[in-house]
């Protein structure tokens, strides 16, 4: 079962004040990186999006000073993090912890968007392909990250199992027994 959209946790604030000060073309870059080779492995996602595989997403975690712009670019995505709203046809907004959730299949998009945690606006169409694109691809954050650390990938297991633990926020899928 997914989690109760009341117990989703919140970034700390304190923890975001480097996060108004640094610059964010570093983590554009990684984040388009980590993209593209979500798109070599998973590029049904993409082709799901159908006539929005060109569309750009505003991805806005609330708890934390940026917004994620995402160009999907027909399937060679870019990823630019910057300061204030963004620009682009559709926002979902939310805390990381319900954004990193939806893509992991822990929360229930609906339940968060009707008790007010997720807010979406827009193109609402474009919206719901890029949650039936990410929701068909079964996106595991964790083994994307793993994967990619080659002969340190157990140790990165490792490491992201315990932030998830420490913060309760979601950077795996539920394992199938624990949804039943």
């Amino acid at each position: 079962m997914s989690q109760s959209p009341a117990m989703i946790p919140r970034f700390p604030q304190v923890a975001t004040f480097p996060l108004r000060v640094l610059p964010f073309t570093p983590l554009s870059a990684i984040l388009s990186a980590f993209s593209r080779k979500i798109a070599q492995k998973h590029p049904g996602m993409f082709r799901r999006l159908g006539e929005y595989d060109h569309t750009r997403f505003i991805l806005d975690p609330t708890d934390l000073p940026f917004v994620i712009c995402l160009d999907p670019n027909g399937g060679n995505p870019r990823v630019t993090v910057t300061r204030g709203r963004g620009d682009g046809a559709a926002r979902i907004a939310g805390p990381l912890a319900a954004l990193l959730g939806l893509v992991h299949g822990a929360y229930d998009g609906d339940a968060l968007f009707f008790s007010r945690d997720l807010v979406i606006e827009g193109d609402t169409a474009a919206a719901l392909a890029l949650r039936n694109a990410v929701d068909d691809a079964e996106l595991d954050f964790a083994q994307e990250l793993s994967d990619l650390s080659g002969p340190l990938a157990h140790s990165m297991q490792r490491v992201l199992a315990l932030i998830e633990r420490r913060t309760g926020v979601n950077l795996s899928r539920p394992e199938e027994a624990e949804l039943w």
